[in-house]
């Protein structure tokens, strides 16, 4: 009766992931309703206009910030982005925490690749206090929220494809007797579809929830999108790239310093 060993062990592979995955989200809920429960008497507090910098934090995270960035400055011609992929800095003043580790990422030559000044400065501690400062006013999701809930949906991924590797292990072996092959893998299918099942829960629960903006978070960006432009089409266009990214940069070659990728032996 090897089979049943197998058997037990896709039962454990499955019940310890689905139950990582419930602790996951229900401390993940817990903290949701303290932080609401916490800002209930400062609406005034959250109901305050976003800055550019805090809506690409809540979009896209750290790197949004560094493109958002990137582009205001390349866009008043204080930083050149070119087609090819590189950044050269034109006025080494900057004129806020983010552009001067946007310069500082540079490197005192003045020139460099922009995915390594992107990433530098995505870990700037200028991003990182503006992140923790969005966590404290209940705008941003905490890290430790955002990493467990996801590292709890690929366990649960993880265990669904080691249920099936160990029932069809099981169904090769040679059958028992007077045991039908059909009934070795209904008793299978029994730990898959817990696994399945809890994947479908989750995606409802969880997936709606922007990875970065709280629930606060996200009727704020609604409020930008619905609200009106600010000071200009300037303002329109670096917001439409804190929201939607550098695919919402309708210049070819401003756009191509963001995606361009080496060849191989290429600088």
């Amino acid at each position: 009766m090897f089979w049943v060993l197998l058997l037990l062990l896709a039962w454990a592979f499955a019940g310890t992931a689905c139950t990582r995955l419930c602790l996951a989200a229900v401390r993940a809920a817990a903290a949701d309703s303290a932080r609401a429960g916490a800002d209930a008497g400062a609406a005034t507090h959250r109901e305050r206009d976003l800055t550019l910098y805090e809506a690409a934090f809540l979009s896209g995270g750290p790197r949004r910030v560094a493109d958002v960035t990137m582009v205001s400055m390349a866009r008043q011609r204080r930083l050149l982005l070119a087609h090819t992929g590189w950044a050269t800095v034109v006025d080494p003043r900057g004129r806020d925490e983010m552009e001067r580790s946007v310069i500082g990422a540079i490197g005192p030559e003045g020139q460099s690749r922009i995915a390594p000044v992107r990433a530098a400065a995505a870990g700037a501690e200028a991003v990182r206090r503006l992140a923790d400062g969005l966590v404290r006013a209940g705008l941003a999701v905490p890290d430790g929220a955002r990493t467990t809930v996801a590292d709890g949906v690929r366990g649960v991924r993880a265990a669904a494809l080691a249920v099936c590797a160990l029932g069809l292990t099981a169904l090769l072996l040679p059958a028992p007797t007077g045991l039908p092959r059909l009934l070795v893998a209904l008793w299978f299918a029994l730990p898959l579809a817990l696994t399945l099942s809890c994947l479908v829960i989750a995606r409802a629960e969880v997936h709606p929830y922007s990875r970065w903006a709280s629930p606060a978070g996200q009727r704020l960006l609604g409020a930008l999108h619905r609200g009106p432009a600010g000071d200009g089409d300037e303002r329109t266009f670096l917001t439409s790239v804190a929201v939607r990214g550098v695919r919402a940069i309708g210049e070819p070659e401003l756009r191509a310093a963001f995606t361009h990728r080496d060849r191989p032996g290429r600088e």
